[in-house]
């Protein structure tokens, strides 16, 4: 008997347990709790460019920081982090980027990073004798981040290669967008 009601104890706790389970991994509307893993996803989307783009190991590419696509000319952390990350990969696939912050030719606005505007992308990738930009747009729903790249020739502003991605909103990637 005594046995009985141990073997019950244990079963009544452990279907307790998912309980706690759903505290821990699920959100608070109860789907699953998507964590992002932002860096493994911009390595991902830089090395889908570089697979698509006829890139020169020889020559430099710019990557300027990903803005809003709803205000072109405002970005925020997350759009600086995500072009630093996009950047680390070009050089860590043996192509070299332009450190574009280092040069006087390209006007920072304070706390917006470098905007490139498409009549200013001849003029700054001839200074720097970049073969191409990097240019990216990101747009925010309510559950999730869609990023747009695309590499640009500077001769006559061609798309050379575009991916897009999604990222679920999480805490994480909330701390970035608020951060200007």
């Amino acid at each position: 008997m005594k046995r009985r009601a141990s073997l019950l104890a244990l079963l009544a706790l452990a279907a307790a347990m998912p309980g706690c389970a759903h505290y821990y991994y699920y959100g608070e509307r109860g789907g699953p709790a998507v964590r992002s893993d932002v860096l493994q996803t911009n390595y991902e989307a830089a090395d889908r460019l570089l697979q698509t783009a006829p890139l020169d190991p020889r020559r430099s590419v710019i990557v300027a920081t990903l803005v809003s696509v709803d205000h072109l000319g405002e970005s925020s952390r997350l759009g600086r982090m995500f072009s630093e990350q996009i950047a680390s990969r070009f050089v860590q696939r043996g192509v070299p980027v332009a450190e574009v912050r280092l040069r006087e030719q390209l006007a920072l606005q304070p706390g917006q990073g470098e905007l490139l505007l498409s009549r200013e992308l001849r003029e700054v990738s001839q200074n720097h004798d970049a073969q191409a930009v990097v240019v990216g747009t990101y747009a925010v729903s309510g559950a999730m981040v869609y990023v747009s790249l695309k590499l640009v020739s500077p001769q006559g502003n061609q798309v050379v290669a575009a991916t897009d991605y999604a990222l679920p909103v999480d805490d994480n990637l909330r701390g970035l967008l608020r951060g200007r």
